[in-house]
């Protein structure tokens, strides 16, 4: 098995596409294997598994955070349809902090994104009926659970739909602004 590792435009923010091996059957794909994410530099020890379905196109989840001590890395992945994956640097001192990185996912493409703890991530869905799973190395806390709101002006983030496209949570749409976030990392 192989396993490619890139970073983004934010180092710690990786690419991870494992290596699929089809015929005229499918594909198998080894999506996970610690070794191999240790010797690529991802130490995370991940210990919860998620699963989300979300059925409109243009559903954004996100910008959600736990913040210490439940702080969460996440490696996550689309079994089925395409999202946009979006991480935001927050941690206090980063020379990239309030920078935000990308990547397109899909059940197609394969691609994992690897999100460390100190980061606000969210997600738009491309396709309908968009199935995402992401490992976590923290367990959820409701009172460390925080968001901000997708389209602040001020991290002007291009999810390439407009704001009246969006379907949210009430959660979501009632995010705070950046400006009044307060980083816990």
């Amino acid at each position: 098995m192989s396993l490619k590792v890139e970073s983004l435009a934010i180092p710690d923010v990786k690419l991870v596409t494992p290596a699929r091996f089809g015929d005229d059957r499918g594909f198998f794909s080894e999506t996970y294997n610690a070794a191999q994410f240790k010797a690529a530099g991802i130490t995370a020890d991940f210990v919860q598994d998620n699963h989300s379905l979300s059925a409109p196109t243009g559903t954004v989840r996100g910008l959600h955070f736990q913040a210490p001590p439940f702080a969460q890395s996440k490696l996550v992945r689309v079994l089925r349809g395409a999202i946009l994956d979006v991480a935001v640097d927050v941690r206090s001192g980063s020379p990239t902090y309030g920078k935000w990185v990308s990547a397109e996912l899909s059940a197609t493409n394969g691609v994992q994104i690897f999100v460390p703890r100190g980061f606000l991530h969210g997600f738009v869905t491309r396709e309908p009926d968009t199935e995402i799973a992401y490992k976590v190395d923290n367990y959820y806390s409701k009172e460390c659970d925080g968001a901000v709101v997708w389209n602040d002006p001020t991290l002007a983030i291009d999810w390439g739909l407009p704001t009246s496209a969006a379907t949210l949570s009430d959660k979501d749409a009632q995010a705070q602004p950046f400006a009044a976030f307060k980083t816990p990392f």
